[in-house]
């Protein structure tokens, strides 16, 4: 077996690992969003509505604590 062959079937099962890899990806994204753990779609405005002044897609528990701290 020479390393041109080597290369060309490591390539190929490469290949074949990332898709296996990508579907998963996109079953998980798809199987939590339907549990209602995660909501991807709202993360598709964020290009859209980027001013400083937007609130933030997901909020910081921990943030708005410190801001309520502040504002007493």
């Amino acid at each position: 077996m020479e390393l041109r062959e080597l290369q060309g079937y490591a390539s190929f099962f490469m290949t074949i690992f990332l898709v296996v890899m990508l579907y998963g990806y996109i079953i998980h994204l798809y199987r939590s969003e339907k549990k209602g753990e995660n909501d991807y779609e709202r993360f598709g405005n964020i290009a859209l509505d980027d001013e400083i002044s937007s609130d933030p897609v997901v909020p910081n528990p921990k943030a708005q604590k410190e801001n309520e701290e502040q504002n007493k």
